[in-house]
């Protein structure tokens, strides 16, 4: 059933990944694996591990009645361990004595959680590769479109659009680097027993412990983890990371595409980004969508984090506390990089009004320039104090700087001279530098640094780049 929210933040193939059918599938594959395990280390027959096995099928259990069983005991996994060993006593009676065999409730919670995340995080690992590549695109197309540099919400340097896209590009890169670090190396099985110890399978336990972790595909940990949450941690950390790097880049966009601003838009086709009062809106509601999911991820974070302080050998609540927020978390993280995507797909880029934007200054945002340039003759206090005069003098007058300067540098610099001081194109600094350095432009090396040099806006290359 879909919610009344799920079209917007369940968006994306995240939201099948973790409803309560996978999350059952989990558990049933925990228990499967856990019978295969015995198997595997002679404690069990196989013919009885495979009778157990046959039974862990989600279609055949109702995750609501199972869901309103768990309130007795706290947990769903004791009102399916009871259903599953009815089922698997059906077909073999001997097998059904061994269902759950060793384990303990957290045990399966756990480890079916460390299930769902790898499945859920391989599709949002596959989202999030393929966003950072359609952005390095991007970045690349537009490496030398200028666009004015934003800091505190106003106009500052000129900088360009490529390494605007570039920046989004390589902070979403990394957090899938991370991601992809705790996914591969840091879920591992849990398996305990009541306290830890396995005592109820005696000199077996490290063995069916490092048989189910082969069986699951999952690390095998030094010793069960029940209250040592730093696995759990790592994932919540990884996830807000790229909810972080989304929710930026999101932003960003939802800002350029302001009527003001109107440097970038949001292109869905007739229908998307309407408003129900407005006919003339286009909002970039993907982008607004994906900042709306990404949003929610740190008090999602925040709950995991502070679950990790836990009481002796089995908590009493805070493994419990984490069930929601970590699916939520994931959810959040899958439909805030689907949306993002979007997005990125819907966008045009308006260089036209990026360079309408970057003169609507008069050429105020290029004064550090000319105080550079006259530097070296004047002195930086001095060069500065002139240039800040004939810029206090513009904005009071509603002249352009050019004529200011170029009257209050009448025989040290001329007009033609401040006027191409003045061009945003040529005060670019090292952005294409850093924007190859993302799209891999020259160099066949995406992610490191070219060894390339800072251009000086035209495509020259001044000096080398040491690396």
């Amino acid at each position: 059933m879909t919610g009344l929210f799920d079209g917007v933040l369940d968006h994306g193939p995240l939201a099948s990944l973790t409803d309560d059918t996978a999350w059952l599938q989990a558990l049933l594959d925990v228990e499967a694996a856990l019978a295969r395990a015995l198997a595997d280390t002679g404690v069990l027959p196989v013919r009885h591990a495979e009778a157990v096995a046959d039974a862990c099928r989600a279609d055949r259990y109702d995750p609501s009645a199972l869901g309103r069983a768990a309130a007795d005991g706290g947990n769903p996994v004791i009102p399916l361990v009871g259903e599953l060993t009815a089922r698997v006593r059906e077909t073999d009676p001997e097998a059904a004595r061994h269902v759950h065999r060793g384990a303990t409730s957290q045990d399966v919670m756990d480890t079916g959680a460390m299930l769902l995340a790898r499945r859920a995080g391989a599709a949002l690992l596959t989202d999030l590769r393929a966003l950072a590549d359609h952005l390095r695109e991007l970045a690349g197309a537009h490496r030398a479109t200028a666009m004015p540099g934003r800091t505190l919400l106003q106009q500052a340097l000129p900088t360009t659009f490529g390494a605007v896209a570039a920046g989004w590009a390589n902070g979403l890169a990394e957090a899938a680097d991370q991601l992809q670090h705790v996914l591969e190396h840091r879920l591992a099985v849990q398996f305990g027993g009541a306290v830890g110890t396995l005592a109820s399978l005696g000199a077996d336990g490290p063995a069916v412990t490092a048989a189910l972790a082969a069986r699951l595909d999952l690390a095998e940990p030094v010793l069960p983890w029940h209250t040592e949450r730093g696995r759990i941690a790592e994932l919540a950390g990884a996830l807000g990371r790229t909810c972080g790097a989304v929710g930026t880049a999101a932003q960003d966009i939802v800002l350029l595409a302001q009527t003001e601003v109107g440097e970038l838009v949001e292109e869905g086709g007739p229908g998307v980004g309407g408003s129900s009062t407005l006919p003339h809106k286009r909002n970039p509601v993907a982008a607004v969508s994906a900042l709306a999911s990404a949003r929610q991820a740190p008090g999602l974070v925040a709950n995991l984090f502070a679950a990790q302080i836990q009481e002796h050998q089995r908590a009493a609540g805070s493994w419990h506390a984490e069930w929601l927020p970590l699916t939520d978390l994931l959810r959040r993280t899958g439909a805030a990089v689907a949306w993002l995507r979007t997005s990125a797909a819907r966008l045009r880029v308006d260089a036209a009004r990026m360079r309408a934007n970057l003169d609507a200054t008069g050429g105020l945002a290029l004064s550090e320039r000319v105080t550079t340039d006259l530097a070296p003759e004047l002195g930086r206090a001095e060069a500065h104090r002139l240039v800040a005069d004939a810029c206090r003098e513009a904005v009071d007058s509603g002249r352009e700087l050019a004529g200011v300067l170029t009257r209050r540098l009448d025989g040290v610099r001329g007009g033609e001279r401040i006027r191409a001081l003045l061009d945003p194109s040529g005060y670019l600094g090292s952005a294409p530098v850093f924007t190859d350095r993302v799209t891999g432009a020259g160099s066949g090396r995406t992610g490191e640094a070219a060894d390339t040099g800072p251009e000086d806006g035209t495509g020259r290359t001044d000096r080398a780049h040491g690396g």
